[in-house]
């Protein structure tokens, strides 16, 4: 284009440039002019073009030298913080694990929405529990004539008012789609506070936490699939946990008893926190978080208590309930008329208190140790109070979760029947227990891998409930093999 433009010009002051001698140049001024503008004219814009021609190349090179410039940076910065140690720190290091929680957070968040969002709700118990609490609401306190479709109520009175006030949140239980939202809140809420006590205890690796959110569908499905109480006695009952490391006593009693007015199966934890309260509170102490306990119990359950007290324990702490032999998971390999005797369920409260039992002096052995160092932690805090020096003994906590998971899954262990929904009982601590045991981590996420399957296996088939059984035993036996007596001797 460059070489056609100057030869046009060109051109142009070839027919104009003079060609007779100076007496000609004096008979014609004005062609002179002429001729000099012209010159004038393409000797400049010849020169602009060649300027023109000289700068692009160079403008196209400093964009993409500052292109190239802005992928170092970037490429040296990622290569600086994601290092393959940075990468293996976020995996391995408990004290990287507070990031970690954060992406899982952030991510669950995205899940629950597109669960909800695409996988269609299964209705089991929600209707149930709506027609409940709805004659609760319409004035009936008497337990004999509290039911829903699925039989009489059977759940204590926290249920009553945590369901109420969720009738109401969503238009008498129809707005189905909203109370899904409001339990993927709960169940986030949850994480945050499983995350804290895992955070504090620095007892696994931070990639276990991708295990204990992400990866059960499972959960997710009781969560917000399903709308079950259990979500939500866990809920509290994790919180009261978090409490019970910061030494908040009283709250915590509070809101465990909440957590028991929702569903019972919350006192499977109540034996080492009553061996808690004695270790690190005295027998005073102890008295004192009972009444808490006790009261708490009391004051939700008064309207009924008063109407009719014989019908609220009976049906609100049945410890003798019978339930259905097609929902169970964990003994479907036995015959119905043995899953039913009375015998059966006696043998395995039996079994239950043995264990108890046989954990008893390394549950003391941990909970003694945990009160002293708390105590230590309390009267260093105190001295240093007027220097900037801290302390941090937040790893005394495993003193406390250990015995506390330990019974809690003795006791699904020897539950006369475990439904799909219980399976949230001891989720969120099942990881806990592998990592306190002498296991590989290949044998451990094998064992979290085998019971998930077992549990989402529907319905349960002889070998899912054969299965599960082998691995809760297996895990009883590692947790055995260390306990802190054995280590002591």
């Amino acid at each position: 284009m460059l070489h056609t433009h100057t030869h046009t010009h060109t051109h142009i002051y070839n027919l104009v440039r003079p060609t007779c001698d100076y007496r000609w140049q004096e008979r014609h001024p004005s062609a002179c002019l002429i001729h000099a503008s012209v010159q004038q004219h393409v000797t400049w814009d010849w020169r602009v073009q060649v300027l023109r021609v000289n700068m692009a190349p160079n403008v196209k090179q400093g964009k993409s030298l500052q292109k190239r410039n802005a992928l170092k940076e970037v490429k040296m910065y990622y290569e600086k913080i994601f290092t393959r140690q940075f990468v293996c720190s976020l995996l391995f290091d408990p004290s990287k694990m507070m990031f970690v929680a954060c992406c899982l957070l952030l991510a669950e968040i995205v899940v629950n929405i597109l669960v909800i969002q695409n996988v269609k709700y299964t209705e089991i118990d929600w209707v149930a529990y709506m027609q409940e609490v709805k004659g609760v609401l319409n004035g009936t306190f008497d337990y004999t004539l509290l039911k829903g479709d699925t039989g009489p109520l059977v759940y204590p009175a926290g249920f009553v008012y945590i369901y109420s006030a969720l009738y109401y949140a969503t238009d008498h239980g129809q707005n189905i789609r909203l109370a899904q939202y409001i339990f993927a809140v709960l169940y986030i809420s949850l994480l945050c506070l499983v995350f804290r006590i895992y955070m504090k205890s620095k007892k696994v690796p931070p990639y276990v936490l991708v295990l204990t959110s992400c990866c059960s569908y499972r959960i997710h499905s009781i969560f917000v699939l399903r709308l079950f109480n259990d979500p939500v006695a866990m809920l509290l009952f994790y919180a009261a946990v978090n409490l019970f490391l910061d030494s908040k006593w009283s709250l915590a009693s509070l809101l465990y008893s909440i957590a028991v007015s929702v569903k019972m199966n919350i006192l499977l934890f109540a034996p080492p926190i009553l061996l808690m309260y004695l270790t690190c509170l005295g027998l005073k102490g102890t008295l004192i978080q009972l009444t808490i306990c006790a009261s708490v119990q009391i004051l939700l359950g008064i309207p009924f208590i008063l109407t009719n007290p014989i019908a609220y324990i009976r049906g609100a702490f049945d410890f003798g309930r019978l339930f259905l032999y097609e929902w169970t998971v964990n003994w479907r390999f036995l015959p119905e008329d043995i899953f039913t005797n009375s015998y059966f369920h006696v043998c395995l409260l039996a079994l239950h208190i043995t264990l108890l039992l046989f954990f008893y002096s390394s549950a003391s052995i941990s909970l003694r140790s945990y009160s002293t160092l708390i105590s230590i932690e309390k009267k260093v805090r105190r001295q240093l109070s007027d220097h900037t020096e801290t302390v941090n003994m937040d790893t005394a906590s495993q003193l406390f979760l250990l015995p506390l998971f330990t019974a809690n899954f003795i006791g699904v262990t020897c539950s006369r029947s475990l439904h799909y929904q219980f399976y949230v009982w001891y989720f969120h601590s099942l990881p806990y227990l592998l990592w306190s045991t002498h296991f590989t981590s290949v044998s451990r996420l094998c064992i979290l891998g085998i019971i998930e399957l077992c549990w989402n296996t529907f319905p349960s088939t002889y070998l899912s409930s054969v299965t599960l059984h082998l691995c809760h035993i297996i895990l009883l036996v590692g947790l055995a093999r260390n306990r802190p007596s054995l280590k002591l001797k």
